[in-house]
């Protein structure tokens, strides 16, 4: 990376890196907030099919009083 900088600020272009770098940097927080929220969504999924499971096992509808 060094190198690439050095390049960049022989050519006094700093805006464009520091735009690449804000990019780069937020590009890889949307990806790891994609990962989690698919990650929390099988994890929710994996509860309520055990929920159902329950349910269907024990013969309620959980709505009882």
């Amino acid at each position: 990376m060094g190198e690439v900088a050095h390049t960049f600020v022989e050519r006094g272009d700093l805006a464009h890196l520091a735009l690449f770098l804000w990019a780069s940097g937020a590009s890889g927080l949307l990806v790891f907030a994609l990962r989690e929220l698919a990650s929390a969504n099988r994890r929710f999924d994996g509860f309520v099919r055990e929920l159902a499971r329950f349910n269907r096992k024990n013969g309620g509808d959980g709505w009882s009083a």
